[in-house]
């Protein structure tokens, strides 16, 4: 990515933009120089507020940064297409792609800190932080197709960054987009798929491909009551919680198991309940519960 900045007339720092010229005005000009996008209408008593801020810290720039202000009455086809719920919402481009960006009338002082962001030491690095923590708090916030499209983004600019393809995956699979989940985990350099959270996702896929019938569950519960040491009916009664969506059940079931014989049947328990932390993910809630009763079984 290239932020060189370079000394631009000050007329032409800031200017009002629409959709026909978005192309030239953000996209092919963030290519030499980072540029601001305000997002903003008329009747908007915030935008008021923060336009006048943003123009003067950008001219203050002298060059280093652009400005371009879009009125989302008039051309509300960039607002859909950049999800703009709520207004003033300012995004920045850099080499053609959104990297960062922020919503609501901020003080001067932290709008000359976003700038600096973007024009700091970090460089490319930086740039691509800040587009994967867009692409972790779209996730958040549910806008799951918000989350394909910045991974897709980083994935062309950085082929390595791991967490983009599990991102845009996981996000393809809160889609149901399977085979596509299916195509961008396959899609990771070969160096890096046995990185844990890669796993992690391929877990979490195999479940969603596979899924469980738990139309059993009635039938094992009866076998479990009937004889809690049937370890082979906790086994199979812990598969169907989990594919219910009861994960901490279906941990104590393989608990259970673990603490009356470790060992039993080639440590079947333990390895189910591990591929279950691995479908979860390491920092799941789940998976640190389910750690922490292992843990207290094997090493009491």
């Amino acid at each position: 990515m290239n932020t060189l900045a370079f000394n631009a007339p000050d007329q032409s720092l800031v200017k009002d933009s629409n959709t026909k010229n978005f192309m030239n005005d953000v996209i092919e000009a963030s290519k030499s120089v980072p540029v601001l996008v305000d997002f903003w209408a008329p009747w908007c008593g915030p935008c008021k507020t923060l336009g006048p801020m943003i123009e003067k810290v950008v001219r203050e720039a002298k060059g280093k940064i652009k400005l371009v202000k879009i009125d989302i009455d008039q051309n509300p086809e960039i607002a859909t297409q950049m999800r703009v719920q709520s207004i003033p919402a300012v995004f920045a481009f850099v080499d053609g792609r959104p990297v960062d960006g922020f919503m609501g009338a901020i003080p001067e002082s932290q709008i000359k800190q976003f700038i600096s962001k973007l024009n700091g030491k970090g460089g490319r690095a930086e740039q691509i932080e800040a587009a994967l923590q867009m692409a972790r708090d779209s996730f958040s916030a549910g806008d799951f197709e918000g989350v394909i499209d910045i991974a897709t983004q980083v994935i062309e600019v950085e082929a390595t960054a791991i967490e983009a393809y599990v991102l845009k995956a996981r996000a393809e699979m809160e889609l149901h987009l399977l085979p596509e989940a299916e195509t961008t985990l396959a899609a990771c350099p070969e160096e890096k798929q046995n990185d844990p959270t890669i796993i992690s996702a391929k877990a979490a896929l195999h479940l969603l491909l596979n899924p469980v019938d738990t139309s059993a569950v009635g039938k094992f519960e009866q076998a479990v009551a009937a004889n809690p040491n049937d370890f082979a009916a906790r086994l199979e009664l812990s598969a169907l919680l989990n594919g219910t969506g009861n994960r901490e059940a279906a941990i104590d079931h393989l608990v259970y198991v673990i603490k009356k014989d470790r060992v039993w049947s080639d440590d079947a328990a333990r390895k189910q309940l591990v591929s279950y932390f691995e479908a979860w993910g390491p920092k799941d809630e789940f998976t640190l519960m389910g750690r922490r009763k292992l843990s207290a079984v094997l090493f009491s």
